[in-house]
């Protein structure tokens, strides 16, 4: 499921998620679900038919990355794998960043987060223009809206309605992954792909389901 929220130049995405990484750090193995939200540079496309046709809009390039996830195998609600990527390389997301805060309350710190779109714009490397005059505004505004969504996606993936495995996650393991020129994305996991995999003996598949 996504939801988006856009603004002038830059827009929020919020999804659930589940993913397997054929890599994982250490403490980081086996497979985790949650809610995924991303802050993204926002564009219009030129129309394609008359002045009352349907405006083009891109979710374009992502700014911060907020992964609100958990291990399946533990407990509901323990956000043991729950982290943010302050920056990005291109489409690849930089390391995973734990911080206690974030952890123990990420609603709450979402919210603050969302609150001061120059500083991820900031730490991300992104200059102040990307966004338009009024983002920061009603981004703020819009903040609890945001944050409600994520709360109740969250509590879908708790109920086991969302967050699962794909349909198809058997035939995952033989399709063909795309991965970045070395092979890997900076997040240590192969690249983006709804679901991929990685075959030969022994090889690790990455399982992934959802639109983030």
């Amino acid at each position: 499921m996504l939801y988006v929220f856009g603004f002038e130049r830059v827009g929020v995405v919020v999804g659930d998620l589940y993913f397997v990484d054929p890599n994982p750090g250490k403490g980081q193995e086996g497979a985790e679900h949650g809610v995924r939200l991303e802050l993204r540079v926002l564009g219009r496309g030129e129309l394609k038919g008359s002045v009352y046709s349907a405006q083009p809009i891109e979710v374009g390039a992502p700014i911060w990355r907020a992964d609100l996830l958990e291990s399946v195998a533990g407990r509901p609600g323990s956000f043991d794998r729950t982290h943010h990527h302050p920056a990005f390389t291109g489409w690849n997301p930089g390391r995973r960043v734990f911080v206690s805060e974030l952890s123990a309350d990420p609603l709450g710190w979402l919210g603050g987060k969302l609150a001061d779109l120059d500083a991820l714009l900031d730490s991300a490397g992104f200059p102040a223009g990307t966004a338009g005059p009024d983002d920061a505004r009603d981004l703020r505004d819009t903040a609890p809206e945001i944050v409600d969504a994520a709360r109740r996606l969250l509590a879908r993936v708790h109920a086991g309605e969302l967050g699962n495995p794909p349909r198809d996650a058997p035939a995952a393991s033989a399709a063909s992954a795309s991965v970045a020129s070395d092979g890997t994305a900076a997040d240590g996991a192969a690249s983006d792909g709804a679901t991929a995999g990685m075959t030969g003996p022994g090889s690790p598949v990455l399982v992934r389901s959802g639109w983030l």
